[in-house]
């Protein structure tokens, strides 16, 4: 069996000077490359998701309510879409998008160019232990983490390379961590209450 790294989101428009920007999403892209420099043969492969909005209905909202209604980020074709500049993408095997019609939190809800889901994705490649990372620890890696575990795979949040929206969806998303037996290392970037 093998293990995968995924990096969740470390878009542009997550970071610093994006649109929805999340404090310490470039800090995270940078730590994300460091890690990956330092301990090459950690992963058997590394994955990412992006957000990947075309029309995403009531996800934006005007004015967002930031609880289900956000400000537009990730639109497809605009430089906010993009992955940080930060991060190195180098050994990124396949990219999953989500959320181009609807809402779309988790990973796993993406797909990659050819249509493959992420789960199926990883099966394929005798994946069993999964390291999530990226942006945010509180909303799309929370999502994806309980989804990893969901779908079987041992699943650990590197949180130390996750960066948080607010203290209190935080705690909430580490309770549920824990409640679904995923393993947790470090602690997440987060802004101040």
């Amino acid at each position: 069996m093998s293990n995968a790294l995924i990096i969740v989101d470390v878009q542009k428009d997550f970071c610093e000077g994006g649109s929805l920007a999340v404090t310490g999403g470039a800090g995270v892209a940078a730590g994300i490359s460091r890690l990956l420099a330092a301990e090459p043969d950690r992963w058997d492969h590394v994955v990412a998701t992006k957000d990947y909005h075309v029309d995403p209905g009531l996800h934006f909202g005007d004015p967002p309510d930031f609880v289900s209604t956000w400000p537009r980020h990730c639109v497809v074709g605009t430089p906010g879409s993009e992955f940080h500049p930060e991060l190195a993408t180098g050994r990124i095997e396949a990219i999953f998008h989500k959320g181009e019609y609807a809402a779309a939190y988790s990973g796993f809800e993406g797909h990659a160019e050819g249509g493959e889901v992420l789960a199926d994705w990883l099966r394929q490649r005798g994946v069993d232990r999964v390291d999530v990372v990226g942006i945010a620890t509180d909303h799309c890696v929370r999502a994806t983490a309980l989804d990893a575990a969901r779908e079987g795979f041992a699943a650990t949040v590197l949180l130390d390379l996750t960066a948080a929206v607010a203290p209190d969806t935080t705690d909430v998303a580490l309770r549920a961590f824990e409640g679904a037996g995923i393993t947790m290392h470090g602690a997440p970037v987060i802004r101040a209450a």
